[in-house]
């Protein structure tokens, strides 16, 4: 019964302490919708920036372009250069296109992530504080948790003292 007692103490201890230290690193349904929106938004100017590229490139192929970019050169075999100008625009457009599509898959992941994370904020709204909430309210520092281990050890210690003086008492009650 006493060492049932103990064990009983100590494990309402430990778990009082993992529960506290994970809801302080678990993040909340509202943060995560914020990260979210923030990394959608920050999405939206680098895919606006490789629009405007693969525009530009597609605008550099035009022939009349590449070989008015390669007007002030001057060489014996002009159509060598303009093909080679060409070539270097074509894998330049390339590349901006696949990171454009790179982009929208992105998007697109984060958006199906957004209406998770939506949801979950909505549900733990309509639930009201829980027992994980509960703990994320009070800020606990490494100061008050070992407050709290100490007077858990002292509980302990108390519980353990009161056991050896009963059962000290039902010695001396069996001796006389």
């Amino acid at each position: 019964m006493k060492s049932a007692m103990i064990f009983f103490l100590m494990l309402l201890a430990t778990s009082c302490f993992s529960a506290t230290a994970y809801s302080q690193t678990k993040q909340s349904a509202v943060e995560t919708v914020t990260d979210l929106k923030l990394q959608l938004i920050e999405l939206d100017g680098k895919q606006e920036a490789a629009k405007l590229q693969v525009q530009q490139l597609e605008e550099a192929l035009k022939p009349e372009n590449i070989e008015r970019s390669l007007a002030g050169v001057g060489s014996t075999k002009p159509e060598e250069l303009r093909e080679q100008r060409r070539r270097q625009l074509l894998i330049e457009k390339k590349a901006a296109d696949a990171q454009f599509e790179q982009l929208t898959l992105k998007r697109t992941q984060l958006e199906t992530a957004l209406s998770t994370a939506e949801i979950q904020a909505y549900q733990q709204s309509a639930d009201g504080p829980g027992f994980e909430n509960s703990f994320r309210a009070v800020s606990i520092t490494s100061t008050s948790l070992l407050a709290m281990g100490l007077l858990t050890i002292l509980i302990i210690a108390v519980v353990v003292c009161l056991s050896l003086l009963l059962r000290m008492n039902a010695i001396e009650r069996t001796l006389r």
